[in-house]
């Protein structure tokens, strides 16, 4: 062989090389609608109209959130496009957006989608689709079926889990308690519902004495109050969105009823119901928490709490802090980064479930001590765990140990 003949199949033996080492490293990169070497979009639908608009400011925080990731350089270089619609708290206009996110705007996945009607009417949906319907905004038990509904998880601790817990309170401490229930007549609802009838066991059909449910599009629920109060419940296990739980308080107080009152998580925000409702007509409510309280003195100097402040004031100034939504959606967004960081280069739908589906003892900043958030490919379910809260003054305080409310156990 002459030694050009030699030189040129050297060459040509490196040329094989580097595009073999070219092809292997676009291997390594895959990406399904919505990603790309540059940019990350993520779709969102919030009520931010409608009567459960006080949980707008989720959505919010979470644009704020993303701005300051996108700041700092991104996801793995990535930046997130986050495109978050209003359907007003009604079904078939999130039905109508979901179908805009995925087929018009090519998102990679749904984020953090709120309530449970929405989601539910969105459900199908994104399953036939095999788009990631991810961390939805509801605690609805059904977003832990990871067999009939692969690409749906929930994030947040699930309503029946919280009235079991309820259950288990009013079953020690009050054995004989005439329980009144209100409760939004929707899947909401009824999930809580039946979680306090579950945890009550052969004493539910004795001790529940009254179960109200009002429409989302009642403008008052006073009347419903001063029916339960007729029924001289001692017990009031009060299942309302943020409006309706700030009128069922004020009412309560007005009327001079004085049950002892469980209130929904949903709706413990001190901002957006507590304070409205006035914390006279609020104290010794009884609620679970799975979140630091951001005007909880107790975390003033908390490093979590101290960045949560430092996120505030440079990325959304405007937040009520008192606004347990402002925390939750500063969590959730967290939650969310660590699955896209753990994706890596491979930014397709299925690992994206699939690594939502392997978090192991991932702590969001603000999450009480002790509470973890863990999954696997048979539980969807990220945060099983609460601690019961009373109010006291104006702050939330916490009592007894971490407790899990057992579904299905």
């Amino acid at each position: 062989m002459s030694s050009l003949t030699r030189r040129t199949a050297v060459f040509s033996t490196a040329l094989i090389l580097v595009a073999a080492s070219a092809s292997a490293a676009l291997a390594q990169k895959k990406y399904d609608p919505g990603a790309s070497d540059t940019e990350i979009k993520i779709g969102n639908i919030m009520p931010y109209s409608g009567p459960a608009s006080a949980y707008g400011v989720i959505g919010r925080t979470e644009a704020a959130y993303f701005n300051m990731i996108n700041e700092q350089g991104g996801i793995n270089g990535r930046k997130i496009n986050f495109i978050s619609y209003d359907d007003a708290y009604s079904p078939p206009k999130a039905v109508e957006q979901a179908r805009k996110l995925v087929e018009s705007d090519e998102v990679l996945l749904i984020f953090n989608s709120l309530g449970t009607p929405s989601n539910t009417a969105i459900q199908k949906y994104m399953n036939a689709k095999k788009v990631p319907q991810l961390f939805v905004a509801t605690g609805a038990t059904k977003w832990n079926e990871p067999k009939e509904f692969p690409w749906t998880m929930g994030w947040q601790p699930n309503y029946q889990s919280e009235t079991r817990i309820y259950a288990k309170y009013i079953l020690k401490e009050k054995p004989n308690a005439k329980i009144a229930v209100l409760y939004q007549n929707d899947d909401y609802g009824k999930d809580y519902l039946k979680g306090l009838k579950d945890g009550l066991g052969a004493k539910a059909a004795s001790m529940i004495v009254a179960e109200e449910s009002y429409e989302v599009s009642e403008p008052t629920i006073d009347s419903h109050i001063v029916k339960l109060k007729s029924t001289n419940g001692d017990v009031f296990v009060n299942i309302t969105t943020p409006k309706f739980a700030a009128q069922a308080i004020k009412k309560v107080a007005e009327i001079g009823w004085k049950p002892v009152h469980f209130l929904n998580n949903v709706s413990a925000s001190i901002g957006s119901v507590i304070k409205p409702a006035g914390f006279d007509n609020a104290q010794d409510i009884i609620s679970v928490a799975y979140l630091m309280d951001a005007v909880d003195p107790q975390w003033k100097d908390d490093p979590a709490m101290k960045g949560f402040d430092t996120f505030l004031a440079k990325y959304f100034p405007d937040a009520n802090r008192a606004d347990g939504g402002v925390m939750v959606g500063y969590n959730v967004a967290q939650t969310l980064v660590q699955v896209l960081k753990q994706c890596g280069d491979n930014l397709t739908r299925a690992n994206v479930m699939k690594q939502a589906a392997s978090l192991k003892d991932f702590r969001s900043s603000n999450l009480l001590p002790g509470i973890k958030i863990n999954t696997s490919a048979t539980d969807f379910a990220p945060i099983e765990q609460v601690q019961l809260e009373r109010m006291k003054g104006e702050r939330w305080e916490l009592f007894g140990a971490v407790l899990s409310g057992e579904i299905g156990g």
